[in-house]
């Protein structure tokens, strides 16, 4: 079976004056459909740089990617955004909603670019917000909402256009421990009713240990991946 994400041979270097710093050094990373995954690490080991490479955002020095079976570099720019804009969703810390549009109106922004009609974009984004428990918040600014409605919102975005593959960096780390716990059980539910595939950058324990598997890094390499029993691959 075509697994979601596929990473041969990353390396990311980076000149920090005289010096070369090697964020991400020779990564295999095999992620098939459905998993979900934690990638943990100190503080500099390279884990948000390969989640970066991972989604597009950040070039590898060398290495290659393919999502669900396609390649996501060695194309044009305009490819890989249709590529990106298709296949994944993103949750952050920070939530970045735009705060001048109301939740609804965030949420249905990917379903714009991506050509939807202003009415289905709409309806879809309403029906994304009810899956999170938000559907009396729709016409709210992300000023009148909780930090845990605002990443609610944030979750609603990400899965509004059906991505088969969500990436998330510290999605809880915003969070007080019960919030956090809402989030992780919503994601939990996309996961098993889905399908849909998580990475998750995490420095939570507690958060990983949610998670199918387990990647640790430091100092740019995979020094640890573990699965959890009974879900081992077929």
């Amino acid at each position: 079976m075509t697994p979601a994400l596929e990473a041969t041979a990353l390396w990311k270097l980076y000149q920090a004056g005289e010096s070369t710093v090697q964020a991400v050094r020779g990564v295999d990373l095999h992620i098939r459909n459905g998993d979900m995954v934690a990638v943990m690490g100190p503080s500099g080991c390279g884990k948000t740089t390969l989640l970066n490479i991972l989604s597009g955002i950040d070039e590898p020095s060398s290495g290659n990617v393919s999502v669900n079976g396609a390649p996501l570099y060695g194309i044009s720019d305009n490819a890989r955004t249709d590529l990106r804009a298709e296949h994944f969703g993103f949750i952050f810390q920070d939530f970045n909603l735009l705060p001048v549009l109301s939740a609804v109106e965030n949420v249905e922004l990917p379903l714009l670019l991506l050509g939807e009609s202003p009415t289905d974009a709409r309806n879809e984004s309403l029906a994304a917000l009810g899956r999170v428990g938000l559907s009396d918040r729709a016409h709210h600014r992300p000023a009148e909402l909780s930090g845990g409605q605002q990443q609610r919102v944030a979750v609603a975005r990400a899965i509004v256009h059906k991505p088969s593959i969500i990436l998330c960096d510290e999605p809880t780390g915003n969070l007080d421990t019960s919030t956090s716990e809402e989030v992780m059980q919503l994601l939990r539910d996309m996961n098993r009713e889905l399908n849909t595939t998580f990475l998750i950058v995490t420095h939570d324990l507690q958060i990983a240990k949610q998670c199918q598997r387990i990647i640790s890094m430091s100092d740019g390499l995979v020094v640890n991946d573990q699965r959890k029993p009974g879900t081992e691959e077929e």
